[in-house]
């Protein structure tokens, strides 16, 4: 399978709005749409800071990945988080999330970036699965703490 990632522009937003809300929903995240909106909005217009990338066919997206870059000494430059990875409910196991992370971190590296993050909920036992077979592992030692500002 081949799936596509297609750079998502201003166009998208509504799209990922509806997409982002549906993740939340099922995540037990509470925000409003117009949050999800302005947070998105500077990636989707170009900021250095990251990038959304749709899944899937361009008109009719079944998903998406967003990506957030930083710097690490320990990891040799540039690295990438992917912040969010969604694919609706209904696609699921078809393969289309290996092939996203089969093809994004060789797009990545592509462009000099060292590392990927990414996190997983600790009882998310199906995504944990799919990020261990493609080669993310847990780091001994190390947990994500995160102090709200």
């Amino acid at each position: 399978m081949s799936t596509s990632l297609h750079l998502a522009g201003p166009e998208a937003l509504p799209k990922l709005t509806t997409m982002v809300s549906a993740l939340y929903q099922s995540e037990g995240i509470i925000t409003d749409e117009a949050q999800i909106g302005q947070t998105i909005a500077p990636l989707l217009d170009g900021s250095p800071f990251g990038c959304v990338y749709l899944i899937g066919p361009k008109v009719a997206p079944v998903g998406y990945v967003i990506v957030t870059f930083t710097w690490s000494v320990e990891f040799g430059g540039l690295i990438a988080m992917i912040d969010e990875f969604f694919i609706r409910e209904n696609i699921r196991g078809r393969g289309m999330g290996s092939d996203v992370l089969i093809s994004l971190p060789r797009a990545l590296a592509d462009a000099g970036v060292t590392a990927i993050h990414l996190e997983v909920g600790k009882t998310n036992t199906r995504a944990r699965g799919l990020y261990e077979r493609l080669g993310f592992v847990a780091r001994d030692g190390y947990q994500t703490m995160v102090r709200t500002l």
